[in-house]
């Protein structure tokens, strides 16, 4: 049975040399994609605990589906199969909706504070 991560030893070594330096860029891509992720979601957080003292609804599908759209054009642009980009964005939208529900849960509407 052979696996996905077979040994290359009967490979050529430019071939191995070059198999890695494409598997280390990958690995970069995915920190940085990480990162950035990270970083998306301290901002959604920051909406959340926004909406959340001013009592307005987790979800904005109006926002939502202004956000698919560009999105959907950034990944023509990019040469990136749109729906792939667009069922990531809502992948990705859901959680932030999750987590603004959770946060809208944990706030007193009156003073917009956490409760106890």
């Amino acid at each position: 049975m052979t696996t996905r991560h077979s040994t290359t030893s009967g490979v050529d070594p430019a071939v191995r040399a070059e198999l890695a330096r494409l598997r280390d860029s990958i690995d970069n891509i995915d920190a940085a994609v990480v990162h950035m992720l990270a970083e998306r979601f301290k901002c959604t957080q920051q909406v959340g605990h926004l909406k959340a003292a001013h009592q307005l609804p987790p979800a904005d599908p109006a926002r939502e589906a202004a956000q698919i759209a560009r999105l959907r054009r950034l990944a023509e642009s990019a040469k990136l199969d749109p729906a792939f980009a667009e069922k990531l964005l809502n992948f990705i939208i859901a959680e932030v909706i999750r987590h603004h529900e959770r946060i809208a849960e944990d706030v007193t509407p009156a003073t917009g504070t956490p409760t106890e």
